[in-house]
């Protein structure tokens, strides 16, 4: 036995190493410096109170206690071994030990350093999961993508590139003639050059004025060129490549990517021709106007509007038909000034800063207001503007002007008449889509009323039954007992035989450990179908139709019960219920909106995914959260989803109702729904609701 007094020199001169060491001896720890003691967790007494590969994790306590015996016999230091250590928090660190044997009062001892691993352990794991997600993004990307090493050696070939170009990356992959997949001769592509840094060089010898610096990426250069090779008739790409550098920003690769740009190189050729086309027809339109102009100049002034050129606020010329609808008589309208044609100077100033505006970039203008004539008589007048030189705004103006004085008021009477039959139906799509609702809930609290009484009676009855069974074998089972606890002489000899014979052909061991397990079984399966039942009559509230108190959570979750079968084949469900007070509110309404978000969300996970239901309360609000992990929307979709009867599901599968009665319902309720969703990235519906109802 080694004594403490013995290795007290020792010890303290341990205690200034900062690296945690530890000394024992064959069966005891005899020391461990502050170092040891905060790796480990633990304090100096619980240490010295441990077996030296006491504090070792399930597993490694083996393997220390070898180690340890190892380096009491042999001299010189050991090999380095990796333990997991059990800390006094329970935690599991990766330690790398290292053993040194020494003599202390004759006796050999070992010290153990330990250096902590698991942070070094956490970084390697990180860098190869980084790694992996970058490898899965190049190779699963859509655009064509390759990258080489310094050695122009190909590390990179995916799925895309491997499509476009008609080679697989296991017949590419550590190749360096990447040329071959796009020249039939050998040539250096974009990548080649940016890892030589010779694109200054050669990239206009081999490129033309076509190779350009990327504005996207420093470093970086885009290509677009004919690949004959490529497909039944050729394509064109556009190809960009970049520099990838290490830490020291030395190069040691080049990635380059390739778009097929065919269609839109098609599309310019399509664009060349039709511009020349429609040169031509200008041109011949141009000599047809030309001989045309005096039939338009007697178009002009016996035409059925009335057209006036201004400038500097006096008309230059006027038409007949103006003269006749400003009640001119024989007088010319040339000279006059325009502010006289209109009834105060407030309407001709709101004239001028409506039209200049327009005119003045060389637009034309289209507006209508009240005008008077020189009698003094108002007129509703359209007019239509246009500069004379749409080069030179001031140069002049003409305006077409038409009477529609009787069209005026026949379109006030229509715009009375529509507003009356938008309320009308407005009234009458509000009262059909709750006659929907009510028939809908109708039928599923009759439904579920027909469910409950059919499944309950014989619920109730197999209950009883279940019950009964279970008294009469306990008193059996109890007379078993006592026949095999009475001694075998005390029973008659025929009695005996046949309790034998009878244990030996039904295991009465077994049956009376089985048979209350399946009485158990089957309780529990009568109370889950009783749950089901109580859900789908909760989902309904057929016997809360009107105003009452109402808990949400318990009406989502009855809800979910009853979808459960269009849920649970999709996604997992995952619940953030908040303690929510009681709302004042019409519960089967709730429910039914509870239900389309639910089944919607479902629909709308492709594979397998997570829908998420959350509530909480936000001062006298409640927020019911429907996200869901699902394909998202389009924002021309999102703006129509609460429209009547729009649906992006297939004939026959969707009614385009869903939503809309839902945002009926919610509005009802004095509440809104709001939705955030992302197509690709899933939808976020949330449903705000007055604790207090509709009136508060």
């Amino acid at each position: 036995m080694i004594s403490l007094a013995a290795v007290a020199d020792f010890c303290r001169a341990l205690q200034a190493v900062s690296a945690a060491t530890l000394v024992h001896d064959a069966g005891r720890i005899l020391f461990a410096n502050a170092a040891m003691e905060r790796l480990l967790g633990y304090d100096k007494q619980v240490l010295l109170g441990m077996t030296p590969h006491g504090w070792a994790a399930e597993g490694f306590s083996d393997e220390l206690q070898r180690y340890g015996f190892l380096c009491l016999a042999a001299d010189g230091e050991l090999p380095s071994i990796e333990v997991e250590a059990l800390t006094g928090s329970g935690a599991r660190r990766v330690l790398e030990i290292k053993a040194q044997r020494v003599m202390l009062d004759g006796q050999p001892c070992a010290v153990l350093t330990g250096q902590d691993l698991s942070d070094i352990r956490h970084v390697q794991t990180s860098l190869l999961d980084v790694g992996r997600v970058l490898y899965q993004i190049v190779e699963n990307s859509p655009v064509p993508t390759f990258v080489i090493d310094k050695s122009h050696r190909i590390t990179h070939w995916n799925a895309a590139c491997a499509h476009l170009t008609q080679r697989e990356a296991v017949d590419m992959m550590g190749r360096d003639d990447t040329w071959r997949a796009f020249y039939p001769e050998a040539r250096p592509l974009l990548a080649d050059l940016i890892l030589d840094g010779r694109v200054d060089q050669e990239g206009e010898h081999l490129y033309g004025k076509r190779c350009n610096p990327s504005p996207h990426a420093a470093h970086a250069y885009e290509v677009e060129g004919y690949f004959p090779n490529f497909g039944a008739y050729g394509c064109w790409l556009y190809f960009t490549a970049a520099p990838l550098v290490d830490s020291h920003g030395r190069v040691v690769g080049a990635i380059e990517t390739l778009q097929d740009v065919t269609r839109r190189r098609q599309a310019e050729d399509e664009l060349r021709r039709h511009r020349t086309e429609l040169e031509n027809m200008i041109a011949d339109r141009t000599a047809e106007l030309l001989t045309t102009h005096h039939e338009l100049e007697a178009f002009l002034e016996n035409a059925s509007v009335g057209i006036i050129a201004t400038a500097n606020q006096r008309i230059q010329r006027g038409n007949k038909k103006f003269a006749e609808m400003f009640e001119l008589g024989d007088a010319s309208p040339h000279g006059l000034q325009t502010r006289d044609f209109f009834t105060c100077e407030a309407d001709f100033e709101a004239l001028g800063r409506t039209a200049y505006p327009v005119l003045s970039q060389g637009g034309s203008l289209l507006h209508e207001m009240e005008m008077c004539t020189r009698a003094g008589r108002t007129l509703w007048v359209q007019l239509i503007a246009y500069v004379a030189n749409p080069t030179e705004p001031t140069a002049g103006t003409w305006w077409l002007l038409q009477d529609r004085t009787e069209v005026r008021q026949a379109q006030r009477e229509l715009e009375l008449n529509y507003e009356r039959l938008k309320l009308t139906n407005s009234r009458l799509e509000d009262a059909q889509n709750q006659l929907l609702q009510s028939e809908k809930m109708a039928s599923i609290g009759q439904l579920a009323a027909g469910v409950a009484h059919e499944i309950n009676n014989p619920i109730g009855f197999v209950s009883s039954n279940l019950g009964s069974l279970r008294g009469y074998v306990e008193p059996i089972f109890s007379l078993l007992a006592l026949l095999r606890e009475t001694p075998g002489e005390d029973l008659p000899d025929a009695v005996r035989s046949e309790l034998a014979r009878i244990d030996a052909a039904v295991d009465l061991t077994f049956v009376q450990e089985d048979l209350p397990q399946l009485l158990n079984e089957s309780e529990e399966g009568l109370s889950r179908v009783k749950k089901i039942v109580q859900d789908l009559k909760d989902f309904s509230r057929v016997d809360h139709a009107d105003w009452q108190d109402a808990d949400l959570n318990a009406g989502l979750d009855s809800t979910l019960n009853v979808v459960m079968n269009e849920v649970k084949y999709r996604a997992d469900v995952r619940k953030d219920y908040g303690a929510l007070p009681p709302v004042r509110c019409i519960a089967a309404q709730l429910n039914q909106v509870f239900m389309n978000l639910i089944v919607n969300a479902a629909h709308a996970i492709a594979e397998r995914g997570t829908i998420t239901l959350a509530t909480r309360v936000e001062d006298d609000w409640i927020c019911i959260e429907v996200s869901d992990t699902g394909s998202g929307m389009s924002e021309e979709v999102k703006r129509r989803i609460f429209e009547p009867f729009f649906t992006t599901k297939p004939v026959g599968k969707g009614t385009g109702l869903g939503l809309s009665l839902s945002f009926s319902i919610v509005q009802k309720h004095g509440g809104r729904i709001e939705v955030d969703s992302e197509l690709g990235s899933g939808t976020r519906f949330r449903v705000w609701i007055p604790v207090r109802g509709a009136q508060a």
